[in-house]
């Protein structure tokens, strides 16, 4: 299993740089110019719907930012192969109006994703998706901890009034049973204590090909973030769903 492989590779180096990825300065680089680039894409496209028509003022491109670690940063890949790319692209492609912000950095745990929470998800903004936790897993942290930050972020997006779709994530299996156990879950008791969307697994059909994984058997390629994108869809499609009800539109 991936993270199984992944716990092994971590005890061979300094847990400094057993991360997703690239260093979180770098990543906050890529990722602001990455939302920059998509929410210029955005702004060109809004005012025209997909066959040409104009948009009315209710199709304006929703604004969604994709809250976590290098696997939404798009470690080793060109930003438009990122999963907040596709997905934005997926979205338009059916019609959906969306503006998608890249707000991954690498080797970001749950307690550093909290932390930068306010800069990381602008006010204006009607949904998060939330994938965060792999790096916790990985490094061992307590599963309270983990645990406390998702909810500290879930709390405050609801008062917030943003719609959450929180991607659930899961343990390395030689953690030992009740690490897993407890890990675990986190994912589906803080999504149904707090009403969010939830997708089990953000891996879920990619962790362990090969075919769609880098080379070093953490990130996906730009074929793996595809099949994420077609796994997670119609649960962001859910996601929209809600954001438009709450608008009445």
């Amino acid at each position: 299993m991936w993270l199984l492989r992944a716990r092994v590779e971590r005890l061979k180096k300094p847990v400094r740089s057993r991360t997703y990825g690239k260093s979180p300065s770098a990543v906050q680089s890529f990722a602001r110019s990455t939302a920059f680039t998509i929410a210029c894409a955005a702004v060109l496209f809004g005012a025209i719907s997909i066959d040409g028509r104009p948009l009315a003022a209710a199709d304006h491109p929703l604004r969604i930012v994709a809250l976590g670690d290098s696997l939404t940063a798009g470690h080793g890949l060109a930003s438009g192969q990122s999963f907040p790319a596709k997905l934005a692209q997926a979205l338009w492609q059916k019609g959906i109006a969306v503006d998608v912000l890249n707000a991954g950095v690498s080797g970001d745990t749950v307690s550093d994703g909290a932390a930068r929470l306010d800069w990381s998800v602008p006010e204006g903004t009607d949904a998060v998706i939330l994938e965060l936790g792999a790096n916790d897993a990985l490094r061992g942290i307590d599963p309270k901890l983990t645990r406390g930050g998702l909810e500290t972020i879930l709390r405050r997006l609801r008062e917030r009034h943003v719609a959450v779709l929180l991607a659930g994530m899961r343990a390395p299996r030689n953690m030992g049973a009740v690490y897993v156990e407890a890990f675990d879950a986190i994912f589906p008791e803080l999504a149904s204590a707090y009403g969010a969307v939830f997708y089990p697994f953000f891996l879920e059909g990619v962790a362990t090909d090969r075919a769609l994984n880098q080379p070093d058997g953490l990130h996906p390629t730009a074929a793996g973030i595809d099949a994420i994108v077609a796994r997670i869809l119609p649960k962001v499609e859910e996601l929209v769903a809600r954001v438009r009800a709450s608008r009445g539109s």
